[in-house]
């Protein structure tokens, strides 16, 4: 069973973290999760990685501000910049030394780009390896919702509006029943050709628990980030990007733009898969991040790292 605890944040902000695995791993696994979900999204990976590496790798998987068991913020730090210090914060309380696997999804993937350009020194001296799942380095420059570009500036336009809206209601959460009856939009925004309905439940019961404050909240700072400089600057890391073909959010022409970036990534494109690559390519996503580990042990081997005990709770 996970150990399950809070860690504070600077601000007060209370994050909900899960951990797997023994503290005196060679390496930790931080799994950060997309905009409206929280760990739980990262199910079949915690197995894949529990099970792959006999007792070397220790996960960890947190609820991001605002999403999940975390507490809610000041609408000002509803930002991925704040994301990006957290997850520094973060690293120093649950791994406070040996080497850091980081693997993000959608927005995940963008908080670790933010940590490595606020954090550079902190980053370079604790990160080993990473796995970008369904993100960009971008912002929406490419997100069209697989409509013609027309129609996505007029749905970009009134998302825009209504995050606005959103972002002002606090802590509030959403209406089970009001996201019952949206579950076809959801399944069509987030999922490929095929959704288990297991999946779909999940996904509509993270963003059940999300506040309404960061759903509307992060919406600005997320379409507006490029971090595709950052990126280049980390080229000598392994690492791996994994993209579905029908992916509405993050289509492919993001995941190319990082491997571009990062010119020794793997890039595995699933073909009819959609924004939830996890949940809809698990096999993908798990031999991608185990492949990744793998590396990342083999060079803290050579290297002879230690890794001293990790510390949990506040």
């Amino acid at each position: 069973m996970p150990e399950r605890f809070e860690v504070a944040m600077p601000d007060g902000v209370r994050l909900n973290v899960e951990v797997t695995g023994p503290t005196d791993a060679q390496v930790t696994a931080v799994l950060l999760h997309g905009w409206t979900l929280d760990g739980r999204a990262w199910h079949r990976q915690v197995d894949a990685l529990s099970a792959s590496v006999d007792g070397a790798v220790r996960v960890v998987t947190y609820d991001a501000r605002g999403h999940g068991r975390s507490s809610c913020m000041a609408l000002p730090t509803a930002t991925l910049a704040q994301l990006g210090d957290d997850l520094a914060a973060l690293i120093d309380r649950v791994a406070p030394s040996g080497p850091v696997l980081l693997v993000g999804h959608s927005m995940g993937g963008m908080t670790i780009m933010e940590y490595a350009h606020r954090h550079p020194a902190h980053f370079a001296a604790r990160t080993a390896g990473l796995v970008f799942v369904s993100t960009t380095a971008e912002g929406h420059t490419h997100t069209v919702y697989g409509l013609s570009p027309r129609i996505a500036r007029l749905i970009r336009l009134a998302e825009t509006t209504g995050a606005g809206v959103l972002a002002r209601c606090g802590s509030w959460r959403a209406p089970r029943a009001l996201l019952n009856a949206l579950r076809p939009s959801i399944r069509w925004m987030l999922f490929g050709d095929r959704c288990e309905s297991s999946d779909l439940r999940l996904v509509t019961s993270a963003v059940a628990r999300a506040s309404l404050r960061s759903i509307g909240g992060f919406r600005a700072s997320i379409g507006a980030q490029h971090r595709l400089d950052t990126l280049a600057a980390l080229a000598h890391l392994p690492a791996a990007a994994l993209v579905g073909d029908r992916d509405r959010l993050t289509p492919p022409p993001c995941a190319e733009s990082i491997a571009a970036a990062l010119p020794a990534t793997e890039l595995t494109v699933c073909p009819g898969a959609g924004h939830m690559l996890m949940m809809e390519r698990p096999d993908e996503v798990n031999t991608a991040l185990t492949g990744v580990l793998r590396r990342v042990l083999a060079e803290t081997s050579s290297r002879g790292l230690g890794v001293a005990p990790a510390r949990s709770g506040a």
